[in-house]
């Protein structure tokens, strides 16, 4: 089996559970580098990883052929293009960079050294969404009119991270956080909106960045989709609300494997490693082929960050489809940064 090596530019919390439990688990990897800056937390489970004090030292020097950028998103743009003009290909955590002239210099980068970027979109991988999405490509639901996403918290007071915080540093607040998941989401289903309208402020108040969010897409045949989050939301919603014109479907967000990676939870590869749901997580209310109403308690089927890292793999080694490659997740920061002058500007504004 081909051995694809790897490098991280972070031990942190990210790294310890998005990434470094796949890369280990997944044969086809080797995790080769890891940038800590001070610590050697990595030796204790990762002791073959050499340990490199600086992102610049290791995409100069490490036996590596990816690089994760998995740092704040404000350093996404330097980092990742560090390793692009080093020449590794590269796997960056969403929302992407902090602007969208920031991503596209990076495709073209990419481009241009015929290497590839990823963005790691691991909530396409959660239970919940691979959930709607079979309820949508079944059309049980027939024309969708209205559809409701939402990631909500309750997070009342302040974490004490900066760069997701703090309103003068650029990408921080729940719509570069969240809202990248939520927005990824809807490309997914619906593909690229017409216009926008946005609502973005903070809750917590103006020393803060955005903690709240709620933006309306507007697609052809008037279908409209809602996306919002609130870190004031102590009873949880259903997460997906989805209507059409024989039916409805309800979802609730039931991915758990964030928990129980952070509980010390092994990845298996190639097998079911999370625990199985206890009760339905999903109604399915619609109108059958005999003209009869039917309402179905759902069980949706486990999802696996794994199924990320096996694409990447299978990109790599058959030339598969790269899973959300750079030039498709730039739609997404375009959607970003509508949503940012609608809310400033009140108005709707037209995505072309």
């Amino acid at each position: 089996m081909q051995l694809v090596k790897v490098g991280l530019c972070a031990f942190g919390m990210s790294g310890k559970v998005f990434h470094a439990p796949f890369l280990k688990e997944h044969p086809g990897f080797f995790i080769s580098a890891i940038v800590e800056r001070s610590k050697e937390e990595s030796k204790e489970k990762y002791p073959e990883a050499v340990i490199y004090r600086s992102v610049e030292e290791m995409v100069n020097h490490a036996d590596i052929e990816v690089v994760v950028v998995n740092t704040p998103v404000q350093t996404h743009f330097e980092y990742a293009k560090m390793a692009l003009h080093a020449g590794k290909n590269v796997v960056v955590e969403k929302p992407f960079t902090v602007s969208l002239a920031e991503a596209e210099e990076l495709v073209k980068l990419a481009d241009e050294k015929g290497l590839f970027l990823s963005v790691y979109q691991n909530r396409r991988f959660d239970r919940d969404y691979l959930q709607v999405q079979k309820i949508i490509q079944d059309r049980k639901l027939g024309t969708l009119r209205e559809a409701e996403i939402r990631f909500d918290r309750f997070r009342t007071e302040a974490s004490g991270k900066q760069h997701k915080e703090n309103p003068e540093q650029m990408g921080s607040g729940s719509l570069h956080d969240l809202g990248s998941h939520l927005i990824d989401q809807a490309t997914q289903f619906f593909g690229y909106p017409q216009k926008l309208f946005a609502d973005i402020f903070s809750m917590k108040g103006k020393q803060f960045a955005n903690d709240y969010f709620e933006i309306l897409l507007f697609y052809p045949n008037d279908l409209r989709v809602r996306l919002k989050s609130s870190v004031f939301s102590k009873e949880a919603h259903y997460a997906y609300i989805f209507h059409g014109d024989k039916g409805s479907f309800l979802q609730e967000r039931t991915d758990d494997q964030e928990n129980e990676l952070v509980a010390g939870a092994i990845p298996e590869y190639g097998k079911e490693w999370t625990k199985p749901l206890q009760e339905a997580d999903g109604i399915l209310n619609f109108i059958n082929d005999n003209s009869e109403t039917e309402r179905i308690l759902m069980f949706s089927e486990a999802g696996d960050y794994m199924n990320y890292y096996q694409q990447i793999y299978e990109y790599i080694v058959f030339g598969y489809v790269l899973p959300s490659p750079g030039h498709e997740v730039i739609q997404n920061m375009k959607i970003i940064e509508a949503a940012e002058e609608s809310a400033k500007e009140g108005r709707i504004i037209s995505l072309g």
